[in-house]
């Protein structure tokens, strides 16, 4: 699955950018699984891109489901509006969640998808137990706050060891990629068992964003059926 990130695309743009990765009948390849949406803050990262009322007017201009990633302080009274909104996956940071089984009930019963992100120095074991009521695990591969970082590759190891969990019964999650993401890196990360991977410059700083969905798409599928 290929989810590209609208942090990297033309703010003054956000319709025709999403419509860019929406496919066509020509080459399904190139339509996007989801369309990863950064919501930042400024306290739980130190930047800030989009909220709530932006969302809702993006879910009126396309069909492609929303992958929410809320870079958020107190996300126990902004995440469930997301989904009531009709976000597809809405996901909230571990760091920043003082209930996250609770959040997770919550977006449930608003009919989305619950999703739980860490960071780069967060370690997987403190959340093992909680992701057993979501279902997508986020692993950051960069620092989150802004796009553009470089690829951060231990963060590999967190994927390899949720991809033994699934695999093994003990977690049914998806489990979804974020930072840094682009050809050489989407090899390295399907082959340690990412289902989803968000990528931003690596789509909409190409001169067609919907060709870099497949090709994107192309590489991973190639490196995860070579692992």
């Amino acid at each position: 699955m290929i989810a590209p990130s609208i942090l990297s695309a033309d703010f003054a743009r956000l319709g025709a950018e999403i419509e860019a990765v929406a496919g066509n009948d020509l080459d399904p390849r190139a339509r996007a699984d989801w369309v990863h949406v950064d919501v930042m803050d400024a306290h739980f990262v130190p930047n800030l891109t989009i909220g709530l009322p932006v969302v809702r007017s993006l879910l009126e201009v396309t069909d492609v489901p929303l992958d929410c990633h809320l870079m958020i302080e107190d996300p126990e009274r902004w995440a469930p509006g997301y989904a009531e909104a009709g976000a597809y996956n809405v996901t909230v940071h571990a760091e920043a969640a003082k209930d996250p089984v609770r959040i997770a009930k919550d977006l449930h019963a608003a009919g989305a998808r619950a999703g739980l992100s860490i960071k780069p120095g967060t370690p997987l074991d403190d959340v093992v137990d909680v992701l057993r009521h979501y279902d997508t695990l986020l692993v950051m591969s960069v620092e989150p706050g802004f796009g553009g970082q470089e690829f951060v590759p231990e963060a590999l190891d967190k994927v390899r060891t949720a991809r033994r969990l699934v695999d093994t019964g003990h977690l049914d999650v998806l489990v979804e990629i974020d930072g840094g993401i682009n050809d050489e890196t989407i090899e390295r990360a399907a082959e340690a068992g990412v289902d989803c991977f968000v990528a931003g410059s690596a789509v909409y700083g190409a001169d067609d964003p919907a060709r870099a969905v497949a090709a994107l798409r192309a590489r991973a599928a190639r490196a995860g059926a070579a692992h």
